[in-house]
């Protein structure tokens, strides 16, 4: 098990540096009112990964800084986190540091190695369990005694209210989509139209990829046929002659010519005859660019019902890129895309059918799983009620009984709730119960919620109890009590002494008191003191044994250390917790 041995604190608060040496068992920090006890608090919610406050970093000083020194086994989860930080445990001790400047940047480190703040946050959920004054008046709340029940219920309640929150989550998204669908329909049914007649337009012309690109050039052809037949005519001339001019000098004759001088020759001279061969090449290329003028020149086709034809198809093709596309290619794109947006929301009406089956699924799923939830929280609450009860009974309050009231709200129509119990209520995220903690504090009483029914020392007890009750259904190594016994005096402080010290049995206790009778139970008690410039040194937080301890037992008591009265009765306190212990 995991135990907070030790915490360094320098320039925090009133504390310039002082070490606080913890008990693997019960442990009381006390001191007089402003002595600095709740900077132990404060202290350790930093370690946990707390909010920094540059507010807190003492007067003078560049920045606060707390360490605390952690025993770890093997396999702890605060050794398996630091390890996969990268942090080292060094003979069984893992050390966890955070500084908080004074102009407001925070560090956090883990095992020697920085890590971000986050990380000690995650590590203290497995650590320590923080009770005090703001816990308590957060309990309060029905919404967090929900949340204690189901914590305290454990798999009987989180395995259904798992598969609720994913059905409802679920259902959430149908209502949204069914809501868009049918809010929607009067402008989905436009589109729907305004695509079925772009795609009847296209589907008319039949356009086929690329085929503009081609008409275009077909297009730039027959309406300059004329020119380009008479150049191709002039070309083939020049290159091949004319039959009509036998005497009439072209590029082929010519070349041919040059031709027969270098071939009678080129057996003289190897470089002359390599001359006479590219003259050959260029002989071959003249007569095959003459045929292939001649062959353009016999297909060219100045046909002007042609050009009518393909200007009209131009046309047509230009009609739908003007409104669907660049050019074809896009337009042929825009009708694939359009065809398939066409089917969606064609098929809505059935998609409407389809979401409304699934939404009454859903709904019927979660009437099922809410009274599931419903049941799980009745039993838990049953067991959780009795065990808090019978906390009391050990804190001086042995008439008080504690009950829950599990409520659901009638819906307003059965569209807006689910079925539970064969009414239809109202449900959210968490089901459909409304949890409230009651109390009747003696034999007669109406159980009334707990901020009613309860006195400022009733609630710190009945807080303490469930707490307590937490304690052993969701232990953790370390428990941090913060003046939770704030309101409770005489008899009831020595019960809670009493509980709270059969609690450090299986687990780490600490508590921040002024309480004497709280203190005596402790295992160590730890004495916050200032100096006379106001601070706390080092030696400001001591170890109080034997005369030192009944001596601060007897300021506690009766606000004088050398009252003869005071210091019997802490002697007698001091000896009735051994006594119990």
């Amino acid at each position: 098990m995991s135990v907070l041995e030790e915490m360094r604190i320098r320039s925090l608060g009133v504390i310039d540096d002082a070490v606080v040496e913890l008990s693997p068992g019960f442990t009381a920090v006390t001191g007089e009112t402003g002595a600095g006890k709740t900077m132990v608090v404060t202290s350790l919610g930093l370690l946990l990964g707390g909010r920094a406050d540059p507010a807190l970093v003492r007067v003078g000083a560049k920045a606060a800084v707390v360490e605390g020194r952690i025993t770890v086994s093997p396999g702890d989860v605060a050794a398996l986190r630091a390890e996969e930080a990268g942090g080292e445990i060094e003979d069984g001790a893992l050390i966890v540091s955070r500084t908080v400047s004074a102009e407001g940047r925070s560090r956090a480190h883990l095992g020697g190695r920085s890590v971000p703040v986050g990380v000690l946050a995650e590590l203290a959920d497995d650590l320590v369990a923080v009770h005090g004054q703001t816990d308590q008046q957060g309990l309060l709340k029905p919404a967090r005694q929900r949340q204690a029940l189901d914590r305290y219920a454990g798999p009987g309640v989180e395995g259904p209210h798992t598969a609720y929150a994913a059905a409802y989550r679920r259902l959430r998204a149908v209502v949204t989509e069914l809501d868009e669908l049918t809010t929607r329909a009067r402008e989905r049914a436009q589109e729907a139209d305004l695509l079925r007649f772009g795609l009847e337009e296209v589907a008319a012309v039949e356009p086929l990829p690329g085929e503009d690109t081609e008409l275009a050039a077909e297009a730039e052809r027959l309406g300059h046929a004329e020119a380009l037949a008479s150049a191709a005519a002039l070309a083939h001339t020049a290159l091949a002659g004319n039959p009509e001019d036998p005497e009439g000098l072209d590029a082929t004759t010519v070349v041919a010519a040059a031709g027969q001088s270098l071939d009678a020759v080129r057996a003289h001279d190897p470089a002359l005859a390599a001359l006479a061969d590219r003259i050959g090449e260029i002989s071959i290329l003249l007569s095959d660019v003459a045929g292939e003028l001649a062959g353009y020149a016999d297909q060219l086709d100045a046909d002007p019902l042609r050009l009518a034809a393909v200007e009209e198809r131009r046309a047509a093709l230009t009609a739908l890129t003007r409104k669907y596309g660049e050019d074809i290619t896009a337009v042929l794109a825009w009708a694939e895309d359009g065809a398939s947006r066409l089917t969606e929301l064609e098929g809505d009406d059935d998609r409407i059918g389809e979401l409304t089956a699934e939404r009454d699924a859903l709904r019927g799923e979660l009437s099922a799983l809410g009274q599931r939830l419903t049941d799980a929280r009745t039993e838990a609450a049953d067991r959780f009620a009795a065990a808090v009860t019978e906390e009391l009974a050990s804190l001086a309050m042995p008439h008080a009984r504690v009950s829950f009231a599990i409520r659901q709200s009638e819906a307003p129509d059965e569209e807006s709730g689910i079925d539970i119990g064969g009414r239809s209520v109202l449900y959210g995220p968490s089901g459909a119960d409304e949890v409230e903690l009651l109390l009747a504090p003696h034999p007669g009483a109406q159980p009334r919620p707990i901020a009613k029914g309860a006195s400022g020392g009733e609630l710190s007890r009945v807080m303490l109890a469930v707490e307590v009750v937490f304690a052993g259904s969701d232990p953790v190594p370390t428990y941090l009590f913060d003046e939770v016994d704030a309101g409770v005096g005489g008899k009831a402080a020595v019960e809670v002494g009493r509980r709270l010290a059969k609690l450090a049995r299986s687990a780490q206790v600490v508590v921040v008191t002024h309480l004497p009778q709280v203190a005596a139970f402790a295992d160590r008690q730890l004495l916050v003191e200032k100096t006379v410039d106001g601070s706390v040194t080092r030696s400001g937080v001591t170890v109080l044994e034997g005369e030192d301890r009944v001596r601060e037992l007897s300021r506690m008591l009766a606000g004088q250390e050398d009252s003869e009265t005071a210091r019997a009765h802490a002697e007698e306190l001091l000896a009735t917790a051994r006594t119990d212990g």
